[in-house]
C-alpha cells in the first residue's frame, strides 16, 4: 500500500513538472512588437512602480510602491529601489547593478540575489531570472523569480514575476512602472 501511494505522489510531481515546463513564454513572439523596450533607456532617471503579490490561491498578500532611481553609465545600469508597503512587509531597499552584454543579454546583481541574475531583451519584452532567499514570516525560502516585462508605451511598463520553488509557481507579482517626467 505504501509503495503505491509513494509511486502516485512521484508520478504527480513528474506530471506537474512536465506541465509547468510546457507553459513557458514564447519569447520570439515579442521580437517585432512595438513599442520596443530598452532597459537602459527606460530606467535612466526616476521611475515610480506600484504592485501586488498574490499567493497560490490568488489572495493579495502584499501591496507596495517602489521609487526607483536609475543611473546609466556606459554599459552599466544602477537601480536604487526603495519599497513602501501598504499591506504586508518585505525588503525596503535593493540596489541592482546591471551590465549589458551582447545580443540583448544582461547580467545583474543585488545584495539579496543569489549567484546573479540573467536577462534577455525580446523586442517589446524583457525576461529576467534570478534566485533569492525570500523571507516569509520567520522563515526564508530559496526561490526562483521568472520576471517578464512588457512595454505598454515609452513611459509605462508592466512586470509579471512568477515566484517558483521546485519548478512550481507559488506566488505571482504584478507590477506597473512609469517613468517620472523630468
Amino acid at each position: 500500500m505504501k509503495k503505491s501511494v509513494g509511486l502516485k505522489i512521484l508520478l504527480f510531481f513528474i506530471a506537474v513538472g512536465l506541465l509547468s515546463a510546457c507553459a513557458s513564454m514564447d519569447s520570439e513572439s515579442y521580437e517585432n512588437q512595438k513599442p520596443g523596450f530598452v532597459l537602459e533607456e527606460f530606467f535612466n532617471g526616476q521611475t515610480l512602480a506600484w504592485g501586488i503579490v498574490q499567493n497560490r490561491s490568488g489572495n493579495v498578500v502584499q501591496r507596495f510602491t517602489v521609487n526607483i532611481d536609475g543611473v546609466v553609465e556606459g554599459d552599466t545600469i544602477t537601480l536604487d529601489e526603495t519599497f513602501t508597503y501598504s499591506l504586508g512587509e518585505g525588503v525596503t531597499k535593493r540596489v541592482w547593478v546591471i551590465e549589458r552584454g551582447e545580443g540583448g543579454a544582461y547580467i545583474g546583481s543585488a545584495g539579496d540575489i543569489l549567484a546573479g541574475a540573467t536577462g534577455q531583451s525580446y523586442g517589446n519584452a524583457f525576461n529576467w531570472t534570478y534566485d533569492m532567499n525570500l523571507p516569509v514570516g520567520e522563515k526564508s525560502y530559496q526561490v526562483r523569480f521568472d520576471d517578464w516585462i512588457w512595454a505598454l508605451d515609452e513611459n509605462t511598463i508592466m512586470n509579471r514575476a512568477y515566484i517558483k520553488k521546485f519548478g512550481l509557481t507559488f506566488a505571482e507579482v504584478t507590477l506597473f512602472m512609469q517613468r517620472k517626467s523630468e
